[in-house]
């Protein structure tokens, strides 16, 4: 069933990556980029897909679109609304948002979120293994207008969100597909692995 839930893909690319000290957007990664990486995994899945970017942030090339935050440096709120408006505008009525420092995420994995957020019609539907995982889940896109509210009287954390809407939270084991990469030893603990 979820298979055919119309579903618009948002990643999030423009955070300031201070513990990896650069980009991680255009990180290199297995003869590409994280953010090409990551709209690759989305594209089977997906459609529209909306990449935000920084101000004045480099982007290769994308089967996406690239949008900008309009101000720099002020968390994935502000940047998920904005990815979530032009999945609205675009007609979704569900998005997938994630972090662009997820290279081994799957389809599966979304498709499992997304199950909850059309049957019990849940706001948001994230995963939880020990902690939420606010940047892989599923948001309605009609959230926009809540995130401005929030934005407006000075929230800038997924958390103000996801505690004042409807979130289901959906139990699991740890999951390789929800490794983040937040330091160059992260990087290389993955590619070890697939190595294995």
């Amino acid at each position: 069933m979820t298979t055919t839930v119309p579903l618009a893909g948002i990643i999030l690319a423009g955070g300031a990556s201070r513990r990896m000290g650069r980009d991680k957007a255009t990180l290199p990664y297995e003869g590409s980029t994280l953010v090409e990486r990551m709209v690759d995994i989305l594209k089977p899945r997906c459609a529209p897909i909306f990449v935000i970017a920084a101000p004045g942030q480099a982007m290769p090339a994308l089967d996406a679109e690239v949008l900008r935050d309009e101000v720099l440096g002020v968390g994935p709120l502000l940047a998920t609304g904005r990815g979530l408006r032009a999945a609205a505008d675009a007609g979704s009525e569900l998005a997938f948002v994630s972090a662009v420092d997820m290279p081994l995420l799957t389809v599966d994995l979304i498709d499992t979120l997304v199950a909850p957020a059309v049957r019990v019609g849940a706001d948001v539907v994230l995963p939880w293994d020990g902690r939420d995982h606010y940047l892989a889940g599923v948001y309605r896109t009609a959230l926009a207008g809540r995130v401005d509210e929030l934005i407006d009287a000075g929230e800038r954390s997924m958390r103000a969100l996801v505690d004042r809407v409807d979130t289901q939270r959906i139990v699991m084991p740890q999951q390789r597909a929800l490794t983040n990469i937040n330091t160059a030893a992260d990087l290389e603990a993955i590619r070890n692995v697939q190595i294995a």
